[in-house]
Formats: structure tokens, sequence, C-alpha cells
């Protein structure tokens, strides 16, 4: 059975397979080359260094390719690491591919079914066609029950976009009930659109990562062209309503700064943004901490995308019971020997 990245302890040596989701060749003060590795698996990912027999490794694998290693963990600054004594590229025929690939912990038919009844419930004729036209895409349908929300932040695992978009949805409709002129439909539309641009923005064959299409226009404008092509299957679609549609899209990222051509300017785009947001980090927050490799300590290691570390709520509060003292062995005196009785007869006063 395969060890997985979750269940490295320090001090403790390996044999195992990992996908490498990025690789480094750098400079040791020496010259010589060596690795600087991220590898992973279904649960999660370790930093790995390796220094020795560089050469003659290094060009017999690349990034996404799966990976033997064999090697020695240890905590380096507050985070788990694995010292690569020998690595070998894989035999892609050998690998389960459910050992790599992190799987949303719902199953993805009840999802898209819940999904399936907040569209049921929609009044608006014009936006529940165009919702329809999408979900009678299989091909769409398929793409959008795999594909992860992000490549890495959050719900960055096999269905994670369909598990954001159906947690939005519950957001959505408690919000829409909550704030009065709220267009209820408008908002859950944009639910379910913000981020289908994601199916062709983001690659989840080997490794999470970015297509061409995705590197050079991004989601947010792919998810734009998607509705165009859709609202030309509804018949009779309010022209003024395929813009507000597209408005959510357009503003979901709320800042300029962050990848939106616009900013929000209507209640439900605002909604959307904050929702699409909350919800992001939340999950961002709990992965986290759930998968912080620190062994000890109330504190998680540096997350980047929230610019902050992070308390581990569970440990501060119910802390782990210390392990027993070990007592230290007392060693007999030793009597002094003839240099050390000399060295000491010279040194204290006669008499």
């Amino acid at each position: 059975m395969k060890q997985l990245a979750s269940q490295l302890e320090a001090n403790q040596t390996i044999q195992t397979t990992f996908l490498v989701l990025q690789k480094e060749v750098r400079q040791k003060k020496s010259g010589e080359p060596y690795l600087s590795l991220t590898l992973g698996d279904k649960s999660g990912d370790v930093d790995a260094k390796m220094w020795d027999h560089v050469a003659e490794v290094m060009d017999t694998f690349d990034r996404h390719d799966y990976v033997k290693v064999r090697g020695l963990t240890a905590i380096y600054q507050n985070r788990m690491q694995l010292t690569v004594h020998k690595l070998q590229r894989a035999d892609v025929r050998e690998i389960d591919k459910a050992d790599f690939f992190p799987v949303s912990a719902r199953d993805r038919g009840e999802m898209f079914a819940e999904l399936r009844q907040h569209v049921d419930g929609m009044s608006d004729p014009h936006l529940k066609a165009l919702i329809e036209a999408f979900f009678s895409d299989t091909v769409l349908v398929e793409k959008f029950q795999t594909a992860p929300a992000a490549k890495t932040i959050h719900h960055a695992w096999i269905g994670g976009l369909l598990e954001h978009v159906l947690s939005l949805a519950t957001l959505a409709k408690f919000t829409a009930r909550h704030y009065p002129g709220v267009n209820a439909d408008l908002l859950l539309t944009g639910v379910i659109l913000h981020d289908i641009g994601k199916i062709e923005e983001l690659t989840y064959d080997r490794g999470f990562g970015y297509s061409d299409e995705g590197q050079l226009v991004g989601h947010i404008l792919i998810g734009l062209r998607m509705i165009e092509d859709k609202v030309r299957q509804v018949p009779g679609f309010p022209p003024k309503l395929k813009w507000l549609v597209e408005h959510l899209v357009a503003s979901h990222h709320g800042e300029l700064a962050y990848g939106s051509p616009k900013t929000p300017a209507t209640l439900e785009a605002m909604l959307l943004h904050h929702l699409d947001n909350l919800d992001s980090k939340v999950e961002t927050v709990r992965q986290a901490v759930s998968r912080d490799p620190l062994i000890e300590g109330n504190w998680s290691a540096y997350i980047p995308s929230l610019e902050r570390s992070l308390l581990k709520q569970d440990r501060y509060l119910h802390p782990p019971a210390a392990a027993p003292a070990v007592p230290v062995r007392q060693e007999p005196a030793r009597p002094a020997t003839d240099f050390a009785a000399k060295l000491s007869g010279a040194l204290l006063p006669k008499g």
C-alpha cells in the first residue's frame, strides 16, 4: 500500500511513489546542481530536496511525472521536508491514479442532482433555459463534475468546482431570502456560471495545472464566450438580461487587481463576489489547518494565499497530553584521574 504524504512523520525513512508537482534544478555554493521538488498525492504535498547524485537523474523525469523515491523525512522551518536519496521515474502503467488525485468527499452524482434541484426551483424562464442549455451538454457536464475549483488554493480536488458551486447555491438561497430586492434566479445563475470557464482553464489529467487557453485567456473570458454560445440556444433571450449575467461573471473577483475586467455594479454581483470570496477563504482555512504538517505547536506554517499563519484551534483548546517525563539517569561519581587529582592539588591553597 502506498504511503501518503499526510502520513509522513519526522525522522522516518520512506520508500514510496509521488507525483512531481514542481521541479527546479538549482546550484549549491560549490556549483554542483541540486533538486528542489514538490511531491504530492491525493492527501497533500511535501517539499523535497535531493542533494547528491543529481546529475544522474535530473534529466530522467519532469513535472507531472510519477517517481519512486527513497529518503529521510525531517521538520525544517516548521514544515515537513523529505531529503531524497534515490529517485527513479515510475512506469505510469504501474500507477493507481486514485492514490494521487484528491477527490471530493461527497459523491459527485449526488451533488449534481442536488444542484439540479436548485435549478428546478427557478421561476425565470429565460435564466432557467440558459442553465438547462449548459446542463444538457453531456461533455460539458462531465467536465463540470470532474474539474477542481482551483489549482492549489481552495477546493483543489476532483469534483471541487461542483462542490464549490453547490455550497454557493446554498448560501445564495439564504442571502436572497435575507436581503430584500435580490433577484434570486439571477444570483443563482451567476453562482452556477461564474467559474464555468475553469473546465477549460484548468487541466487535471496528470496533476492540476493550466491549459494553454487558460494561461492565455483565463476562465472569466472563457466563461463569457461559453455564455454567448449557450444564449444563442435560448430563443428570445433578452439582451439586457444577458448583459446582467455576463456582468456577474466579469465582476465576481471583485477588484480589477484580482483579474476581474469589471467591478460589481449590481446587488447580485456584489453578493456573488462576497459569497465566492467567503466560501473560498473558509475552505482555504479548513484545508490549511487540517493538512498542516507541523507536528507540535498551536500555529500553522505561514499560508501565502492568506498572508498569515493560522491558529490550530482544536489543539489550542484541547492540547495533547504531555508525554511522561523520562527520568534522567544519574551517573555515579567517577574517581578523579591522576592528572585531575594533581591539577586539583596544584590549584587548591596549601595548609
